[in-house]
């Protein structure tokens, strides 16, 4: 029963300014120039602090220009690969990107101001991305962006940590990757994040949770008037916890389809795993499956007319098998094979296959392991390296700017160690990454 007012012009019951939530979300972020300054060293958290002190600065905090040359640079749209290129970047986007002769001038014009890599031997690949973590804290970000993604999309967070993680790379470069964040859960028990927010205070008195349509609605526009890009739900329990059941329904399709009207063009990822739970989210209008253990023949086909994208989250859910719980580790014995067949049906039938670790906190999962996954669920190297490069960018609307290394591009870049377009553990075997411009990780 919906207990509230949720009439556009009704005000907030607690009408307190976004920056001052936010505030809070920092803090139990753990986002501090103290932080910032000891995760980024001298020159980055300079310009931070300079950021920080002087509000009327905008745009992307500056990095000197970087030069990678001599590896073999790989472009995920074409599968084309250049040997012996070369990499421009400066002020947080690719300058020049191509053979020596094609970035002579490029290069020449930063004679003496540009920090130079040499990767010779090596692949260079755009920046990854991952597109379901769970990042609470800044050193979970940090984490992530040692493993190579340079990109996310947040799986939601407990207190809008993600809305501020995401303000980071504005701010001081290099610090978090590019993130869009979903704020918080979409689900009928919010527990504790109700604390995050005085506006979600009506929602606290509801009997069995938030499950009407108008409360569900009444929570999206709050996430979304607090920073959220995107909004996460579910259609089913979680399978990592023993005491749930996986393949109940949480969601149906009206509550799923009050979600996705009130997300608007943000979009919607949904956790799924029944075939009544993904098929009914699907149908409501979702952006993407999250899991989607068991989808159907049918289901994927209408994913496929819609356009709807597939995460499978292959590491968090093979990995169940090892679990020291009996119930997880059967599960993860019985979806294992399930999940693989049906990333290899979704992608044969033209579903647009995404890569998300579902990491969690300090538990993250290297994106580089997911696109492994991927290629022994079928994929080739090279389709499993646009799942977290072009068709993850293309998920999160930054094709203009993400998931390829083409002028006027991101400045982010991994560098690895063998050939991502034959070997699928090439993105495990990470040399260096670039993130917003600077080497967040250099083991060449």
């Amino acid at each position: 029963m919906c207990l509230h007012d949720h009439t556009p012009a009704a005000p907030s019951a607690a009408a307190v300014p976004r920056r001052g939530i936010l505030a809070g979300a920092a803090a139990l972020a753990g986002i501090s120039m103290a932080t910032l300054a000891a995760q980024l060293g001298s020159a980055p958290a300079a310009e931070a602090t300079g950021n920080a002190s002087n509000s009327s600065r905008r745009g992307p905090a500056s990095s000197p220009p970087m030069i990678i040359e001599g590896g073999t640079i790989v472009d995920p749209k074409t599968g084309n690969a250049v040997r012996d290129g070369v990499l421009v970047l400066e002020e947080g986007r690719v300058r020049a990107v191509g053979s020596r002769d094609e970035t002579r001038r490029a290069v020449a014009a930063l004679a003496g101001r540009a920090t130079t890599v040499d990767a010779s031997g090596r692949w260079v690949v755009p920046g990854l991305i991952d597109v379901h973590v769970h990042a609470n804290a800044l050193s979970d970000a940090a984490t992530i962006l040692q493993g190579g993604a340079t990109s996310v999309r947040s799986g939601s967070s407990s207190f809008y940590q993600d809305v501020a993680l995401a303000a980071l790379p504005e701010w001081a470069a290099g610090a978090s990757p590019r993130m869009s964040p979903a704020g918080l859960f979409i689900s009928p028990e919010l527990g504790e994040s109700l604390l995050a927010d005085p506006d979600l205070g009506p929602l606290a008195a509801l009997q069995g949770g938030v499950t009407e349509p108008a409360d569900l609605a009444y929570l999206a526009r709050v996430n979304l008037k607090r920073g959220a890009k995107v909004l996460k739900t579910r259609a089913n329990p979680r399978a990592g916890l023993p005491e749930q059941d996986p393949r109940e329904l949480v969601y149906d399709y009206d509550q799923l389809s009050a979600v996705v009207d009130a997300a608007g063009k943000a979009g919607v990822l949904c956790h799924a795993y029944s075939a009544e739970g993904i098929d009914g989210a699907v149908r409501a209008g979702v952006r993407s499956i999250e899991h989607g253990v068991f989808v159907t023949e049918q289901t994927i086909s209408r994913m496929a007319s819609r356009g709807t994208y597939f995460t499978p989250t292959l590491d968090a859910i093979t990995s169940m098998a090892g679990s020291s719980d009996p119930v997880l580790a059967a599960r993860g014995r019985e979806y294992t094979p399930i999940i693989k067949e049906a990333v290899r049906a979704a992608h044969e039938a033209g579903v647009t296959v995404v890569a998300g670790t579902d990491s969690f906190g300090s538990e993250v999962t290297p994106i580089g392991t997911e696109v492994r996954l991927l290629v022994e669920a079928g994929l080739s190297p090279l389709d499993a390296l646009r799942a977290a490069t072009v068709n993850a960018a293309a998920l999160l609307g930054w094709s203009a700017d993400a998931g390829r290394l083409v002028r006027g591009s991101y400045a982010d870049a991994v560098i690895v160690n063998a050939d991502p377009l034959s070997s699928a553990t090439a993105l495990e075997q990470i040399g260096a990454v670039v993130a917003q411009g600077v080497l967040v990780r250099n083991d060449l």
